[in-house]
């Protein structure tokens, strides 16, 4: 493996532990602070700005973010993705240290992403190579998929559980943003760059929004989920990045394969077991 390979790699391994951190925290200080209104937005702006537990634990998403941007300038959009789908086991981990409660199925979820991330892992090698997307497919996916967030946002809350259908649609959003983002990086346009803070913006209200309606997992955890598997669709498709040859290519597709399971996992019906503030995580 080259050694540029296995730094990005390495950096996006660390984005992935403190975009996910930064989630948990963020979901854990909002069970003390009001619900956020969309109608009252500087007002909630303002509230989640002067509670140091959050504004900490935001700090702490943006310094993952930075290890991000340098993880794409050194490796595929796909492989980068497909590490980051680490974050849900940690969500895992982290909730069960701290007394949250998480289901049979949410367990199941957990123990999927991680598989898939071993196989992702073992599958590396220095095949890894990829090109440049064109700016007008990279335009169409990312504004596919910001509509099909906006959906979930209206209409979706009404099928899905509230929190899991606002977790899907920051998650959306932050993957299309991350498209952008590979884009911006690779040189494809900068028109890109407007785009991917626009995308980013949706993502944080959206997600901020989700906290108060479902726990850690339905919501940060399916939002990551998300976020690292529609750009490892989108590195193969719009950034011509090739699996490697033989059973080492079977292992790649089989993690990416568990990763969207362990996100289907994630999503309850409307029916399913709800987990509002009230069942957030126990504040020590």
């Amino acid at each position: 493996m080259r050694l540029g390979l296995a730094l990005g790699l390495g950096l996006a391994l660390g984005s992935a532990g403190l975009l996910n951190a930064s989630f948990f925290f963020q979901h854990r200080a909002s069970a003390d602070l009001p619900e956020l209104e969309l109608r009252h937005v500087l007002h909630s702006l303002r509230t989640l700005m002067e509670n140091p537990a959050w504004l900490l634990a935001y700090g702490g998403g943006w310094l993952g973010w930075g290890l991000y941007i340098l993880a794409l300038r050194l490796a595929p959009l796909s492989i980068v993705q497909a590490i980051a789908s680490a974050g849900l086991p940690l969500l895992a981990l982290l909730a069960h240290r701290t007394g949250t409660s998480v289901s049979h199925r949410e367990r199941v979820a957990a123990l999927l992403g991680a598989m898939g991330l071993v196989l992702v892992c073992v599958s590396l090698g220095d095949r890894a190579s990829g090109g440049r997307a064109h700016v007008g497919a990279t335009i169409v996916v990312v504004g596919a998929g910001c509509a099909i967030a906006v959906l979930l946002c209206g209409p979706g809350r009404r099928l899905l559980h509230p929190g899991a259908a606002l977790g899907a649609a920051a998650g959306l959003f932050f993957a299309v943003g991350d498209v952008a983002t590979k884009g911006a990086v690779d040189g494809t346009g900068i028109v890109l760059v407007p785009i991917l803070l626009v995308a980013s913006s949706l993502g944080f209200v959206s997600l901020q929004l989700s906290f108060h309606h479902g726990n850690v997992l339905q919501t940060a955890g399916l939002s990551s989920l998300l976020t690292a598997v529609i750009p490892i669709g989108a590195g193969v498709v719009l950034f011509h990045e090739r699996l490697p040859p033989g059973s080492w290519g079977w292992a790649r597709a089989a993690g990416f394969v568990l990763s969207v399971a362990a996100a289907v996992l994630l999503t309850p019906g409307r029916s399913g077991r709800s987990a509002t503030r009230a069942d957030g995580p126990a504040i020590a």
